[in-house]
């Protein structure tokens, strides 16, 4: 995803309809409860009313993220356990995008379909559910979506026509997905094809998003890629000591965070962990630490970076420019994949709210201060409808209304979500507890050599 994002020129400002009862901006003090509750109505209002698809942004019109739309199903889960909406509705509203997902044309053409092979393209339209524009078949894409199509064949369990069926769609769409198709010569997933030129060089190695991507393909009854492209996985991770944290390394948070959103990787450890006698989970939290050290230090001298005021990520930014601060000139950048490490670094003032959002599970200690004080300093400006707008960045004041820094007028569905399934993970563990049920992640850990702790017992 962070190689693929297409950032395309979008009509601005045409607004979704909304049918909850949250207003506008902040009121009093901060609340995680609250938080957690306008953006779940992110997915909520404004999936398609027809295809039940969820915008990539908004209020700026676009198209759908099919990531978005797994994020918006496990949140779906989220709003029924609250209460916020009944399971009636939300089952429904489940069953209806499996079935529209399902129905999706899946051919080698190039318009008119939504897939090929089970897989589905990065973008959609969120009308017709057809590839958007020229976007390619994202192999992580399709892995975070049915993520969210895992998480609800788990959950929504009862013997009755609705929930029966969405068990039955969602076995099928994860069945049919052909993730050996993508596997290349070197054991490792392509990270996407296009029809008519084919798959992508790039593979998915190293430590990143996708290690959901992979223990899904390697638990497939159907179509599963060998064990052993677990071991082709770890064998490029840069461990290193970063801002006095040793860890797997990995720039932006949201590497940290995806597959943690559905997997508790606490007390369950691989070859290449027991070896370094942590897990998966440990190594987020000394990550999260490692993110806010680097902005508390805040060697280039942004504005705003501080002890409880950090978070670099993948967001939106003010747009590309390159601007002349003092003695020297900063490239800013629109959406870009920001974060710090040891051989990474994207940083031109941008902090994303999702950043410590999204690692609340991994070290709240360090998360909960950094969104309130970012709540109370920047108020209406940054807190919304939907909870945090995605990105702001006080060093850049350039332009009208930037006076005193530029605030995203968007939330973004992928940066969403984290935010409240993390939150519920650090609550009570519900994603967590659903997917350790799940047949398929169970026996793709399993074979991945993955042992100890949940997993054992």
């Amino acid at each position: 995803m962070k190689y693929f994002r297409k950032i395309l020129i979008i009509i601005p400002l045409l607004f979704y309809p909304s049918f909850t009862l949250i207003s506008g901006g902040k009121q009093g003090n901060f609340s995680l409860d609250d938080l957690q509750r306008r953006t779940f109505y992110y997915f909520w209002d404004l999936a398609d009313p027809v295809t039940g698809l969820i915008p990539d942004r908004a209020p700026t019109k676009s198209f759908s993220s099919v990531a978005a739309v797994g994020f918006g199903l496990s949140s779906y889960i989220v709003g029924t356990e609250h209460g916020w909406v009944s399971r009636k509705k939300s089952s429904q509203r489940v069953l209806k995008t499996l079935k529209f997902l399902l129905q999706l044309p899946q051919s080698d053409a190039t318009a008119n379909v939504g897939g090929y092979k089970g897989f589905f393209y990065h973008f959609l339209d969120a009308h017709t559910g057809y590839r958007y524009q020229d976007v390619e078949l994202s192999t992580i894409d399709t892995g975070l979506l049915m993520s969210g199509v895992l998480s609800c064949y788990s959950y929504f369990d009862r013997n009755n026509p609705v929930e029966t069926e969405i068990r039955r769609i969602a076995d099928s769409l994860y069945r049919r997905v052909d993730w050996a198709w993508f596997l290349t010569k070197n054991n490792a997933l392509s990270m996407g094809w296009h029809p008519g030129q084919g798959f992508l060089e790039s593979e998915w190695k190293g430590y990143n998003e996708a290690m959901i991507l992979i223990i899904m393909a390697i638990g497939s009854p159907t179509h599963p890629i060998p064990s052993s492209c677990w071991d082709v996985w770890t064998q490029n991770y840069n461990w290193a000591n970063y801002k006095g944290q040793e860890h797997v390394n990995f720039g932006p948070l949201f590497g940290h965070q995806y597959s943690h959103m559905f997997i508790d990787f606490k007390g369950i450890r691989d070859n290449y962990m027991k070896n370094k006698e942590i897990d998966y989970f440990e190594n987020s939290r000394r990550a999260t630490y490692a993110n806010r050290a680097y902005c508390i230090e805040n060697a280039q001298k942004f504005k705003g970076y501080g002890e409880n005021v950090w978070g670099l990520t993948a967001c939106d930014g003010p747009g590309y420019f390159r601007k002349k601060i003092g003695d020297k000139f900063v490239a800013f950048d629109g959406y870009s994949a920001r974060g710090a490490a040891q051989k990474y670094l994207v940083d031109d003032g941008t902090i994303a709210p999702t950043a410590a959002g999204g690692s609340v599970a991994f070290a709240p200690e360090i998360c909960i201060p950094a969104l309130k004080e970012m709540y109370d300093l920047y108020g209406d400006k940054l807190y919304g409808k939907y909870g945090f707008r995605d990105a702001f960045n006080p060093t850049f004041t350039f332009g009208k209304e930037n006076e005193k820094g530029w605030f995203d007028c968007d939330y973004i569905g992928i940066d969403q979500g984290p935010i409240v399934l993390m939150i519920e993970n650090y609550k009570t563990g519900l994603i967590w507890n659903i997917f350790k049920k799940n047949p398929y992640i169970v026996d793709g850990l399993k074979k991945a050599g993955f042992s100890g702790g949940w997993l054992d017992n």
